[in-house]
């Protein structure tokens, strides 16, 4: 089962993919679409789903995980990063990927086991549990951890 991992963003948005097969997980792909802060935000969200679209397109997943809106103390911040929200889910929904949502703290107990783990700590897991030659650059290394919070729990929801 192969899964794509999202960590949105309307300047970064990480995207991991991981191949469940059995009990291991198969590192497929990471990476990281990058918009300039300077285009407005409508060209911002149209590179960021045309380029989930390629990916999505490229590597054939079966499911999506995004990684769920936080609270930020910016109301602006928190609006902007629904909309990549918005379109990453969007991007997955149209390629007919059943969707699901993970808070950071869900993501960090899956891969860490402690849900206030330290983004350090979240990313060598994520290369011990992938068996990367390094860690991955921080935002896709962020959605490979979705993508194994959600190879990890789809097992279970799938049981029941």
């Amino acid at each position: 089962m192969r899964i794509i991992g999202i960590d949105p963003g309307t300047r970064i948005t990480g995207y991991g993919v991981v191949e469940k097969i059995g009990n291991r997980l198969v590192h497929i792909d990471n990476g990281a679409i990058y918009t300039r802060s300077d285009a407005p935000l409508s060209e911002r969200l149209q590179t960021i789903y045309s380029e989930l679209c390629r990916v999505i397109t490229d590597y054939s997943p079966a499911l999506m995980a995004v990684e769920r809106i936080f609270v930020a103390k910016n109301a602006l911040s928190a609006l902007k990063l629904g909309h990549a929200r918005g379109v990453a889910m969007l991007a997955g929904v149209n390629a007919e990927l059943p969707v699901a949502e993970y808070t950071a703290v869900e993501v960090k107990k899956a891969v860490v086991g402690y849900g206030k783990a330290a983004k350090p700590q979240v990313q060598q897991m994520v290369k011990v549990l992938l068996n990367l030659p390094e860690i991955a650059q921080e935002d896709a290394s962020d959605a490979l951890a979705v993508a194994i919070c959600h190879a990890h729990c789809y097992q279970f929801t799938s049981l029941s």
